[in-house]
């Protein structure tokens, strides 16, 4: 019995090979491994930021010369110091200081960013819900600890509002997981099939449009302080807690400075207190002695409108991107129209975290002209892309006029009309064919009833003149179908020479 069970129950498949099942559930994380889970992705990011934040002033509080470094007051400015990396305005005496810095603001995110993506994959998430509880868990903890800071500072110099404490780390924080958390959990593609394809393909061409002019921006930037670097080794101080504080400080402004070179090289230009740089407009004023400005021109230089060649450059590379998405060009030309939009609202974006106030003093404010940037920046994208794009892509062949399925029916009705025509005729040139035939025989019937009738008149005549009585009129005969004709057509000129004959 055993070795029937044996033989009944054994596994036919080679030694080695293990079965393969697509069947198999996942193991579940535990509801407990979920809150840790959650609870570390909550907490390493403000760990993070917080401790560097305090970290940076602490070197720079033990480098500068005749100064006590004092722990506690380290720790104590860390908090407004948070603030600032998120881009929370502050104020020192009642004096506003909102243009800050963005280099830490994107060390933060990035770093907030990759603890969500983390934290998916942990849990096991790979749908767009799985996100949520993440999102939701970090975004809600930088809007506590950013509203638990501003109470804290409640009675000293550095002033905040809570409300702004509250909502603007929670924002921030919420946009940075969204975004470490798309991939893993296909937000992506979910958005691939909601949106039309061509509004996709023209929001990869923004971006990377966008990503061209920061580069612009960026290069722009590093060759006027490589041609200004005499000015830049001037504003450094001998000391070494100075200096380090200058470079550090200069350092964190470096993509405010790029983000102002970028409004410079597409025409609008930047403004620090009253001193204007446009690319068609100069207006003298003061500057803060900051290295990372001393690239900016004392005066205007004819040469300056070449560099609008860049931005132009840009929209020609927008528009080589989308020169192949379709072959209609008016599809193309809207998918230049969604790349330009999505361009001018990044400078948008931009040019509101770029600049601020600056206390209350020469250097007030520093601002870049958002609206007229983001107008410049929609053409500079949609002009020449939309050039670029309509003349290098495919174009479709010329169709007649008139809709494809009204040209098929003006063909269907054309061939039926056609062959209604070509029958009627068939049919006329029967008719005719048969009245032709029909017509000798007519005309010849006619002619043989006028002869006999000519010579019944004739035989009356002759009759009466010669006898007196009238002669006997031989019957008509019908004449035959085909014979008859035949012969009375052959006979028809010697019908008449009985008369003769008598």
């Amino acid at each position: 019995m055993v070795r029937i069970m044996k033989l009944l129950t054994r596994d036919e498949r080679p030694p080695g090979e293990e079965p393969v099942s697509d069947l198999v559930p996942e193991p579940e994380v535990s509801r407990a491994k979920r809150v840790r889970v959650l609870l570390a992705a909550a907490c390493a990011p403000l760990l993070f930021s917080y401790t560097a934040v305090a970290t940076v002033l602490a070197v720079v509080a033990f480098a500068a010369d005749r100064s006590r470094f004092s722990g506690t007051g380290t720790l104590r400015a860390a908090g407004p110091g948070w603030l600032a990396s998120w881009q929370v305005g502050l104020e020192f005496g009642g004096h506003p200081l909102s243009v800050l810095p963005l280099l830490p603001t994107i060390a933060v995110a990035w770093f907030t960013a990759r603890t969500a993506s983390r934290a998916v994959r942990r849990i096991g998430g790979g749908t767009p819900a799985d996100a949520v509880p993440v999102v939701a868990v970090i975004a809600g903890a930088h809007a506590l600890f950013g509203v638990l800071i501003a109470l804290l500072a409640g009675g000293s110099p550095v002033g905040v509002n809570p409300l702004t404490a509250f909502c603007v780390p929670g924002l921030l924080a919420g946009l940075a997981a969204v975004a470490g958390t798309a991939k893993r959990c296909g937000s992506p593609a979910t958005l691939r099939e909601r949106f039309d394809p061509v509004a996709v393909h023209g929001l990869r061409a923004g971006a990377l449009g966008l990503a061209a002019l920061i580069a612009c921006g960026a290069a722009v930037f590093t060759t006027v302080t490589a041609v200004s670097w005499s000015t830049v080794d001037g504003l450094f101080e001998p000391g070494l807690g100075a200096s380090l504080g200058l470079f550090l400080l200069s350092v964190a402004y470096l993509p405010n400075a790029v983000i102002a070179s970028l409004s410079f090289t597409t025409g609008p230009g930047f403004s620090v207190g009253s001193l204007t740089v446009g690319m068609f407009g100069y207006r003298e004023g003061q500057l803060p002695g900051v290295p990372v400005l001393a690239g900016i021109p004392s005066h205007h230089a004819v040469w300056w409108p070449a560099l609008l060649l860049l931005p132009a450059l840009v929209g020609a590379l927008v528009g080589w991107k989308i020169r192949a998405i379709d072959e209609d060009p008016m599809l193309r030309m809207r998918a230049v129209a969604v790349a330009g939009a999505l361009v001018a609202f990044g400078c948008v974006v931009l040019g509101t975290l770029a600049g601020g106030r600056l206390g209350d003093g020469p250097f007030d404010p520093v601002s870049v002209p958002v609206g007229v940037a983001s107008v410049i920046t929609f053409c500079w994208i949609v002009i020449p892309g939309g050039f670029v794009a309509f003349f290098a892509g495919a174009h479709e062949a010329p169709e007649p006029p008139g809709e494809p399925g009204e040209d098929t029916e003006d063909a269907d009705a054309t061939e039926d009309i056609d062959a209604t025509e070509v029958a009627e005729a068939d049919e006329e040139v029967v008719e005719s064919e048969e009245g032709e035939a029909a017509e000798p025989d007519e005309v010849i019937e006619a002619e043989a009833e006028f002869e006999d009738e000519a010579e019944a008149e004739l035989a009356r005549e002759l009759g009466e003149d010669l006898d007196g009585t009238p002669a006997e009129i031989e019957p008509e005969s019908e004449p035959e179908q085909d014979i008859a004709v035949t012969e009375s057509t052959d006979g028809s000129g010697d019908e008449s020479s009985p008369g003769g004959d008598r």
